[in-house]
């Protein structure tokens, strides 16, 4: 017998073997007529996934929901205001520092390569400017993860950041 007719017959036997199993399995259910007293109940419809399935936390996070989006939960950006409003604390870079009437002003940079001035207290879309210092610029961005236990966390960015990047 050759190599190739070996995995034929093996194939074949593999074959019989399953269809004699499932006639077997056919052939032992018995139909029982329908009781008249019992009214049919119908499956439960796919349309209802509720009814299918329940996720009891327990305490512990949801392992459907993605560890990378949390907290990253913002409107697409079609619903964003347009400018500095509609930019998030993560999508802005540090580019510079000025200091103006004792005062320091930093140079933002978007995603679009638009440059941006901003004084402590100017609003983002997901935040604030809180501090800006000679070395970096503090930021308060809301939290909106429903699981985290802080509403606002604080960014630091730096002009040495953006340079060792390079």
């Amino acid at each position: 017998m050759t190599y190739r007719g070996f995995w034929t017959g093996a194939a074949l036997a593999v074959q019989i073997g399953v269809g004699v199993g499932l006639h077997a399995a056919v052939a032992t259910q018995v139909p029982q007529p329908p009781d008249s007293a019992e009214p049919a109940v119908a499956p439960p419809a796919a349309s209802e996934p509720s009814a299918l399935y329940f996720y009891d936390s327990g305490g512990r996070r949801d392992p459907f929901v993605s560890l990378l989006a949390r907290g990253a939960d913002l409107p697409s950006t079609s619903e964003r205001p347009e400018g500095l409003m509609g930019l998030s604390v993560n999508e802005v870079a540090l580019r510079g520092v000025v200091l103006s009437v004792g005062t320091y002003l930093a140079v933002l940079e978007a995603p679009d390569n638009k440059t941006y001035i901003v004084r402590p207290g100017d609003r983002l879309f997901d935040g604030s400017v809180k501090e800006i210092t000679a070395e970096f610029v503090v930021f308060l961005q809301e939290v909106s993860d429903p699981l985290s236990l802080v509403t606002e966390r604080e960014i630091r960015k730096g002009l040495r950041d953006a340079e060792e990047g390079r």
